[in-house]
């Protein structure tokens, strides 16, 4: 069954190197696959763009945009954002109103975000917070409530730069062999963080040799690793 993926990050690149291969799986079966960036990354996660001379936060701004919707695209996926401003990232009471708004329209069975601890990254650990609070919210704990309500979708982490110290624990992973060339051309769009192409590219292939090794599928040679959070409910094992 194709299925709705939301990706959540706190910065406008953030889904490309984490989740932007399981994007484009879930595209390739006739899902429905959004990122919601909360911010553009204007001031912390876009270095190389502010050595260019005379340059602006809405001209930042403007090119993470346009590359981030180019990257998105490639895996076919949509691109939103939020521009909430980063560094810090702060929810206010109007944006999570628009987030919870957001899970109610699109009500996806399936979101990707954050883990709740980042000790490098003070941004993150905000979006994974504003994500989960949201997800209850607009699905009103499950139950019937006052307001329009969605059925709860799973929550997923996405691996994060560090995931030894950010009490992150791979337990599901996601064979993206059949589209890493798609991630790897999304990667090189976002120019203002080139250097992290290489490391995600080897991570793929670190999480895949994982992945073959858990589940004996030789053919796997690329995968993107997940945390789920949330205890699975099914009628058999």
């Amino acid at each position: 069954m194709a299925k709705r993926l939301l990706v959540v990050g706190a910065h406008s690149a953030d889904f490309v190197w984490r989740a932007a291969g399981t994007l484009a799986i879930v595209a390739s079966q006739g899902g429905g696959a959004t990122v919601l960036a909360l911010s553009y990354g204007e001031r912390g996660e876009s270095g190389s763009l502010w050595k260019e001379p005379g340059q602006t936060v809405e001209n930042v701004k403007r090119i993470r945009h346009e590359q981030a919707s180019e990257a998105a695209a490639i895996v076919g996926a949509d691109f939103r954002c939020l521009d909430l401003g980063d560094y810090p990232l702060v929810i206010t009471g109007a944006a999570m109103e628009a987030l919870v708004e957001l899970f109610r329209d699109l009500a996806p069975d399936v979101v990707l975000t954050h883990t709740a601890k980042d000790p490098f990254n003070p941004d993150h650990p905000v979006a994974s917070e504003a994500v989960r609070r949201a997800r209850l919210l607009a699905s009103g704990a499950g139950v019937a409530s006052a307001f329009k309500r969605i059925t709860p979708p799973d929550l997923y982490y996405f691996e994060p730069h560090q995931p030894e110290l950010c009490d992150f624990e791979p337990n599901t992973f996601v064979d993206i062999t059949p589209v890493m060339e798609q991630k790897r051309r999304a990667m090189g769009v976002m120019t203002a963080q080139s250097y992290l192409q290489s490391y995600y590219t080897d991570l793929a292939s670190r999480r895949g040799n994982h992945a073959r090794r858990i589940s004996g599928m030789q053919e796997i040679e690329h995968a993107e690793a997940m945390q789920r959070t949330l205890p699975l409910v099914v009628k058999s094992l």
